[in-house]
């Protein structure tokens, strides 16, 4: 089915996305598009960042960029960010080095794919459908309230939600991560479900320990207005935990084939396309296949059998609708909801090669096929933390 842009957000998702979505129609102040991602990316001063990019309330101290929904799907490329970046040395150096957690993030996901579902490194419950987070908690409610109105969190934000449940409450953190996947603007699998392992312990065996004094540091005032103000669940910091170590993972350690890993570094020509194809992870104007092809016609696809599965947040969607609207003011742009092998199938499309392993089962289809625009080539050294895989990039 082809969807008609020139339709309004709030039609195209009563017309097709009600009945796939989690919720009713919610728009996030973040608003999608490049135009947007460009206007975010201008505004952004990193001076005070490495002070205040963790602070959680009031909104007006807080010095996180917000700027990962648009790297995220690519409309603000790493190197990009990276490059226009300037101020304070710690500031920069700060900022930077969230940048990198990110490639690092991508990094661990093309390498080991949808192992990256399981406990990573140490053993921490993860396969239990519980319900982990108590809102009758101010700080949990007000944060948890963010996430379903906005679709974005502080990064401290997140901490908070993951480690209340599964450090505190021993969810497993599989089913917690989901609702986070289905929210969360900048969700996608690499970033987190990395980011859940580490802070529930899994990926470095150290469970953050959320407590009250965090609230109280960075969200001052909270725990007055909290009706369990007297009886705070959170008062003190969980017990140290001995978590069990899992057997190595193969590829964390060394990676064989990180050619594979990486995709490729050049542009590989079967024949000569007839459009540009799309992908989730890359819909912005710097797009290296549409880049390469600027006359030719581009397409996206809803994954309409994904989208019945995965029930994201309207959110999430009008935030994808919103960004298509926007390039079809500068592309001839054609957008379906179907099975993308069906449309695939039609055409011959030029597309950037995408690190994730959804990708993997149709990158043949396409052909031509463009590298994606690594911050750092993929390395064949260790993985087993962010420190030891930065270290590699650094003795290259």
């Amino acid at each position: 089915m082809q969807l008609d842009l020139n339709q309004s957000i709030e039609e195209l998702f009563d017309n097709h996305f009600k009945e796939l979505s989690l919720d009713e129609l919610i728009i996030s102040p973040i608003s999608g598009g490049q135009t947007a991602a460009d206007e975010a990316l201008s505004n952004f001063k990193v001076s005070g960042y490495a002070q205040n990019r963790s602070q959680v309330l009031p909104e007006s101290t807080r010095g996180a960029s917000v700027l990962s929904p648009y790297i995220r799907h690519n409309l603000l490329p790493l190197q990009r960010v990276w490059d226009s970046i300037g101020g304070p040395s710690k500031d920069v150096s700060k900022f930077q080095d969230e940048l990198l957690w990110q490639e690092y993030a991508r990094h661990l996901y093309a390498r080991v794919g949808t192992d990256l579902f399981e406990n990573f490194r140490f053993d921490v419950p993860w396969n239990t459908d519980g319900y982990g987070w108590r809102r009758e908690m101010l700080c949990i409610d007000t944060v948890v309230n963010e996430l379903e109105q906005t679709g974005w969190l502080v990064n401290q934000s997140r901490m908070w939600l993951a480690s209340e449940w599964t450090v505190h409450n021993s969810e497993g953190w599989l089913a917690g991560q989901e609702i986070f996947y289905q929210h969360l603007l900048d969700g996608s699998r690499a970033a987190n479900l990395a980011g859940w392992q580490w802070t529930v312990g899994s990926g470095t065996g150290r469970p953050y320990g959320f407590s009250r004094w965090q609230v109280n540091k960075r969200a001052p005032g909270l725990c007055a207005k909290c009706p369990l103000n007297k009886n705070c669940p959170v008062e003190n910091f969980p017990e140290e935990q001995q978590l069990p170590r899992l057997e190595k993972h193969p590829l964390i350690e060394t990676d064989p084939k990180p050619h594979l890993t990486a995709g490729p570094m050049r542009v590989i020509e079967r024949d000569k396309p007839e459009a540009v194809y799309l992908t989730i992870e890359s819909l912005g104007d710097a797009d290296n296949a549409m880049q390469a092809n600027p006359d030719l016609p581009v397409v996206f696809v809803f994954n309409k059998p994904e989208l019945e599965k995965l029930k994201l947040s309207s959110k999430r969607i009008v935030f994808y609708l919103q960004t298509l609207k926007d390039l079809s003011k500068r592309k001839d742009l054609s957008v379906y909801l179907a099975e993308p092998r069906e449309i695939i199938s039609q055409r011959k499309y030029a597309v950037t090669y995408a690190p994730v392993p959804s990708f993997q089962k149709i990158q043949s289809l396409f052909t031509e096929l463009h590298p994606w625009p690594w911050l750092r080539t993929p390395h064949a050294g260790s993985v087993r933390s962010f420190s030891a895989w930065r270290a590699k990039l650094s003795s290259r």
